[in-house]
């Protein structure tokens, strides 16, 4: 029972997510108030997003579990590890886009600029390196309860969805650039060029 209301409160987090990240709410919204309140729209997201994932965490900590693997050492240090690698690759992630524009304090401060297309760094390698970085980081975890495993394939499933959505925008708004970069870069395995 504690998977079904783990599954269903992802569900309602992502579809309220989702309809906020949307272009098309954000039109609506901006017809509505106005460009001013929307310079601060992208930090009002990230921060409304981080709270309401909070009630989905702590369903997690305190619903009834079972573990179902805990890896021993040497080979959980390694896991360890790798969460650690996982963690960096995400900061230079958020700081390869621009920390103050990823949070939203560079639009409210300067406004909307025209989107930055980055095919460079992390994103030489794989179209969506934070992503991998996060679905990486989460199953490297030593120690996985039912609860656990259950937040990981939702997690991973809306990240595929959010991702596939994200691509179809990035191709309206960069048109050929991006299909070419497409063609070339893979989506979340990364190839190691020269």
């Amino acid at each position: 029972m504690s998977a079904f209301y783990i599954i269903l409160s992802l569900l309602l987090w992502g579809l309220v997510h989702s309809i906020l990240a949307s272009l098309r709410f954000k039109s609506f919204l901006s017809n509505l108030l106005g460009d001013a309140p929307m310079r601060g729209y992208r930090l009002f997201y990230n921060v409304f997003s981080f709270l309401t994932f909070l009630p989905i965490l702590y369903l997690v900590a305190a619903l009834p579990d079972a573990r179902l693997y805990s890896v021993s050492a040497p080979l959980s240090y390694a896991m360890m590890f790798g969460q650690g690698v996982m963690v960096i690759l995400l900061i230079v992630g958020v700081l390869q886009t621009g920390m103050l524009t990823f949070a939203g304090l560079r639009q409210l401060i300067e406004g909307e600029r025209s989107p930055k297309f980055i095919t460079n760094g992390l994103y030489r390698f794989v179209r969506h390196p934070l992503y991998t970085a996060g679905i990486l980081f989460l199953w490297l975890s030593p120690q996985v309860t039912v609860n656990s495993f259950t937040l990981y394939i939702a997690a991973m499933i809306y990240i595929f969805i959010g991702a596939y959505f994200e691509e179809r925008k990035l191709a309206r708004e960069f048109g050929a650039a991006y299909a070419e970069y497409r063609s070339k870069t893979p989506m979340f395995i990364p190839c190691l060029k020269g």
